[in-house]
């Protein structure tokens, strides 16, 4: 759920984008559409905010024109129960036996294999 840093109350028109430049203000450029030329106009301030961003938030204007933030997802953030995190421990075997199973195949694989038929030409040479 987002929460509301600061109440600004910008109305959107169509074909602009709006962001929280790297000062904290609220700014807006024209955006680029349908694959043509992008948008060549230099962005303008819309609302002096000064908002101090912090790590780990994600900051952005909502639907009523405000400032909002929310936690970023991280990946492998997901927290795991103590079931979970016991079952991991106890399935996993060590990376040396891992490696040594993974090698025992790929030799058994080998030996499997028949060696390739000798055309009547090579065999005729070998005579």
């Amino acid at each position: 759920m987002a929460t509301k840093i600061a109440k600004t109350g910008i109305r959107r028109e169509k074909g602009f984008l709006y962001y929280l430049d790297k000062r904290g203000n609220v700014s807006r450029a024209p955006m680029a559409r349908g694959g043509g030329k992008p948008g060549r106009g230099k962005p303008t301030m819309i609302a002096k905010v000064g908002v101090k961003r912090e790590d780990g938030w994600l900051y952005f204007i909502d639907r009523d024109g405000d400032i909002a933030r929310t936690r970023m997802a991280r990946p492998g953030s997901r927290r795991r129960t103590a079931r979970t995190a016991r079952r991991r421990t106890v399935r996993r075997r060590p990376a040396a036996a891992r490696r040594g199973t993974a090698r025992r195949t790929t030799a058994r694989r080998r030996v499997a294999r028949r060696a390739p038929r000798r055309t009547a030409r090579a065999r005729g040479r070998r005579r």
